[in-house]
């Protein structure tokens, strides 16, 4: 459809709110929705169904439309990207998807992460995490394999050794910014996992589950 006919049906919908004018723009931004799905689908387990995300999609789609304002200056699609994936994850959170064993997993290598640093006075090697907890490197690969496959990977994941080193946490901007820095936000926390993998062996760690507890 061309700018000018995409023009028109937001013209319509503010003239007359309702779904007789809501649901064409549902229908011509719907794209958005199966691509945010399959962005989120690639770090989940094989049992979450993208289908299922797609629905939960829908409902962001929906409340992206109705509660869009273009004075605020922000592409529609940008706003609408944040407010999806936010739908979906936050579906996700409610149904608690991430497995039990995964879980007690993440537990344990934040009590371990948490100890060492509070000896060592620094955050610890992947070496040091390994012997803490009794498992050879191969087995504390696998375990941080699982947990940034979930897209577990904790906040306060270190991005360096530094005492001023920036943390995940800093460079995730505040809920309350506005579409822009929720868009932001929802980017990033795709990206954790990725971030992990990309990170020197050294300063690799993984943390906790906590993301996705109440």
């Amino acid at each position: 459809m061309s700018g000018d006919g995409v023009a028109e049906l937001w013209e319509a919908y503010h003239r007359s709110p309702g779904r007789p004018t809501r649901d064409p723009l549902i229908v011509h931004y719907s794209p958005l929705v199966k691509y945010v799905a399959g962005r989120v689908a690639v770090g989940l387990p094989h049992n979450v169904e993208q289908a299922d995300l797609v629905s939960y999609g829908i409902f962001g789609l929906i409340d992206a439309i109705e509660k869009f304002d273009p004075s605020r200056g922000f592409k529609f699609e940008t706003y609408a990207i944040s407010r999806i994936k936010g739908a979906i994850l936050d579906e996700l959170r409610s149904i608690d998807w991430v497995p039990r064993s995964v879980r007690a997993k993440g537990r344990a290598v934040e009590r371990a992460f948490s100890k060492l640093e509070a000896e060592l006075k620094r955050s610890p090697t992947e070496a040091e995490l390994a012997a803490e907890l009794e498992m050879s490197d191969a087995q504390l690969q696998q375990v941080l394999g699982q947990l940034s496959l979930t897209g577990v990977a904790a906040l306060d994941e270190m991005l360096g050794d530094r005492s001023d080193a920036t943390t995940l946490a800093d460079t995730i901007p505040d809920r309350g910014d506005g579409p822009g820095a929720l868009f932001e936000r929802s980017e990033l926390r795709g990206q954790l996992a990725e971030a992990i993998e990309r990170m020197p062996e050294r300063e690799k760690v993984v943390l906790t589950l906590y993301y996705f507890e109440n």
